[in-house]
C-alpha cells in the first residue's frame, strides 16, 4: 500500500501474541507472501482507518479497495458520483449518505488520489471495452429484450 516511489524504512523487529502471529503465518501461507509482507499490508490499512476514520477495505487480497463504512459505496465511486451532483448535498440526499461520509471520502481521496484514479479507470471503462475483454455479459437492455 505503499506510494509508489516511497522507500522502505530500516527494519525492526517485532513479537506478536501467538494468536496474531498464527494468524499472520496463515495469511502468508495462504497469500503465498512473506509473514513481513502480510504485517506491512495490515499495517497500512490499519494506519489509514485510524487516520480517515470511517474508512474500511474490501475486497479479494489481490484488489483492495477502500470504501466508506455505513454505506455500499467505495471512496472511488463517491469521489466519481460528486462529480455528477452540482452539490454534495444533493449527492447526500441522492445517495442517503451523511455529509461526513461524503467529506472522509474526498478527504482520503485528496491524500490518496494516484490510488482512487487508478479505480475511477477501472470503474469508468467503455461499453465497448468491456464487452471485448468479457464477451459473455450483456447489458442491461439486452438481457431484458431476450427474456
Amino acid at each position: 500500500m505503499a506510494a509508489r516511489g516511497e522507500g522502505k524504512s530500516e527494519p525492526f523487529s517485532i513479537r506478536l501474541a501467538t494468536p496474531e502471529e498464527r494468524f499472520v503465518r496463515q495469511e502468508a501461507q495462504r497469500l503465498r507472501r512473506s509473514r513481513s509482507s502480510i504485517v506491512e499490508l495490515y499495517t497500512a490499512e490499519s494506519i489509514r482507518m485510524r487516520r480517515y476514520p470511517g474508512i474500511v477495505f474490501r475486497g479479494d487480497d489481490h484488489r483492495r479497495r477502500a470504501w466508506v463504512l455505513g454505506t455500499g459505496l467505495d471512496v472511488w465511486e463517491i469521489v466519481a458520483l460528486r462529480g455528477d451532483f452540482d452539490s454534495e448535498r444533493e449527492l447526500a440526499d441522492e445517495y442517503d449518505l451523511t455529509p461526513g461520509q461524503i467529506r472522509i471520502a474526498l478527504a482520503y481521496y485528496d491524500e490518496f488520489a494516484t490510488e482512487i484514479d487508478e479505480q475511477l479507470a477501472l470503474g469508468r471503462r467503455s461499453e465497448e471495452e468491456l464487452a471485448t475483454r468479457y464477451p459473455f455479459i450483456q447489458s442491461f437492455e439486452a438481457a431484458s429484450a431476450s427474456a
